[in-house]
């Protein structure tokens, strides 16, 4: 079948032609028809199948049969990800497409300033391509209304509920007019997925090319049994041929990922990092020199284990075992893309191979071993667990808690037997004052206060007698005016104002 076979106008048709898309994917084919029709639809296939173009090209068909009145245009078709990369992806899938049309495509992610999509927004939008998060909070500030929408996608939809989004998506929901066309695409359909498209779908068309989670035929995968000290070691050895292009390391955890990228820098091989905690700018400079082949090794966290389209990527490398078996099949799906061939390379050490075991239960094949490496696992047993220690019963915690706090509370009434400790003695600076940090010393020895605050101290001593002595009766304190005082007949010597003393300056 072709493109020309399923009744797409011809705007859209030469576009296609110019990417060199000739014959729709198997999701392509059964999907566009009941979806340009405005069937809710339920898709499920695997990474790497043309999603993309299975949804964008029946948006863009169904959009400009009816252009809006007036501009600017309300948003009316909106598309949901779970990741920054899978939008951008998706909104130059958009402008690919749909390069002969009037339709306008914007995309909106966080990370990064919003003032740009803010000015693309007030300029009219027909269709948005947006995460979750940075959805809501323009929602919430007035920017975007959805009252128009006439088409909603949910696309990686599993993926969005694996990161939490599940909340966010449900607020964006409640957002969105009743009557209006469907599309939920997932790579899998696990319960959670299913109940959302029980509610959100009205007599929906199913689509699903291929078994669930099952693995692309055309990759080509291997397991290398290693110690977890010697991968960085086998992961250099492998890279040593020159005929492996491009590659893209998965890792377990961010810092890893950035150790695994410092490590090959250092051995002469080009690689960056990419995951959650880049920023927005980092994360496009390095697919962007990983797509231009600046950089030979990308090492990635889940995060990117979907959404990113490189072509003709050759290589992936699992450099530690996904905890979630469905993991591995979204990894994996980077290369072999649109019927190519591609290389999986898997490392397990001891500690991993219950994962292994998982993944070729959900695969339902074995993963060939490769032996021949110089780096064979060495180390065959687990290393013990620590025992858990069991939780004491609730009565006993309670007793616990109830005697550390009676001993909270007696040290609280309990007078301290350390004797008490002895004021510092006063710091002189160099010019005889005392220091600043002592508050009891800011003011001068001299002045008045100072010696009302003495004397007090003085009489409040007990007398070597053990009796206390009567209290002297407070000096009168001397009132300065402003006026200027005379030290002697026509020699006026300070003038003072507000109770402190100034040097006299005869300049006035």
């Amino acid at each position: 079948m072709q493109f020309t076979d399923l009744s797409i106008e011809a705007p859209i048709l030469r576009a296609l032609a110019e990417e060199g898309y000739t014959e729709p994917t198997p999701i392509q084919e059964q999907a566009i028809p009941p979806a340009a029709a405005g069937r809710d639809l339920l898709g499920c296939a695997q990474t790497g199948t043309g999603k993309t173009a299975a949804f964008a090209i029946p948006i863009l068909q169904r959009l400009s049969a009816r252009q809006p009145a007036g501009r600017p245009s309300p948003i009316r078709a909106l598309i949901l990800t779970p990741t920054r990369e899978l939008a951008i992806q998706i909104g130059e899938s958009f402008a690919a497409y749909g390069r002969y049309l009037r339709q306008r495509c914007a995309v909106i992610f966080g990370g990064v300033s919003q003032k740009p999509q803010e000015e693309t927004l007030r300029r009219g939008v027909d269709i948005l391509v947006a995460t979750p998060g940075r959805l809501n909070d323009l929602i919430g500030q007035g920017l975007i209304r959805l009252d128009g929408l006439e088409i909603l996608v949910l696309d990686e939809a599993d993926r969005m509920l694996d990161m939490g989004f599940i909340h966010d998506v449900k607020r964006v929901l409640s957002k969105t007019p009743d009557r209006k066309q469907t599309l939920l695409f997932s790579a899998t359909i696990p319960r959670e997925i299913a109940e959302i498209a029980r509610e959100l779908l009205h007599d929906p068309v199913r689509v699903a090319v291929t078994p669930v989670s099952s693995t692309v035929d055309a990759i080509d995968q291997t397991v290398y049994f290693v110690d977890k000290a010697n991968k960085r070691r086998l992961l250099e050895h492998l890279l040593k041929d020159q005929a492996i292009e491009s590659v893209l390391v998965f890792t377990r955890t961010k810092h890893g990922a950035d150790r695994v990228a410092r490590d090959l820098t250092k051995a002469g091989i080009t690689a960056q990092a990419i995951h959650g905690n880049k920023s927005q700018n980092a994360r496009q400079l390095a697919l962007s020199n990983f797509k231009s082949r600046v950089t030979r090794v990308l090492v990635a966290t889940d995060i990117a284990a979907r959404g990113i389209d490189i072509d003709e990527l050759s290589h992936v490398v699992n450099y530690d075992l996904p905890n979630v078996p469905e993991t591995y099949v979204h990894r994996i799906g980077r290369t072999g893309r649109a019927g190519l061939s591609g290389t999986a390379i898997a490392f397990c050490d001891i500690e991993e191979k219950p994962l292994l075991k998982d993944i070729e239960k959900l695969i339902g094949k074995a993963v060939p071993v490769v032996e021949d490496h110089p780096y064979p696992m060495m180390v065959l047993t687990p290393p013990p667990k620590e025992p858990q220690k069991p939780r004491p019963p609730r009565s006993e915690r309670q007793k616990q808690g109830a005697s550390r706090q009676g001993r909270s509370q007696g040290d609280k009434r309990e007078p301290s037997a350390a004797a008490p400790k002895a004021p510092s003695p006063r710091k002189e600076t160099g010019r005889g004052r005392p220091a600043s940090g002592d508050r009891s010393a800011r003011r001068d020895n001299g002045s008045p206060q100072t010696r009302d605050v003495q004397k007090k101290t003085t009489a409040a001593e007990p007398s070597p007698r053990g009796e206390r002595e009567a209290p002297a009766a407070p000096q009168p304190r001397k009132v300065y005016s402003s006026a200027v005082e005379l030290d002697k007949p026509g020699r006026p010597v300070a003038s003072s104002y507000g109770g402190r003393r100034r040097p006299y300056n005869p300049k006035g």
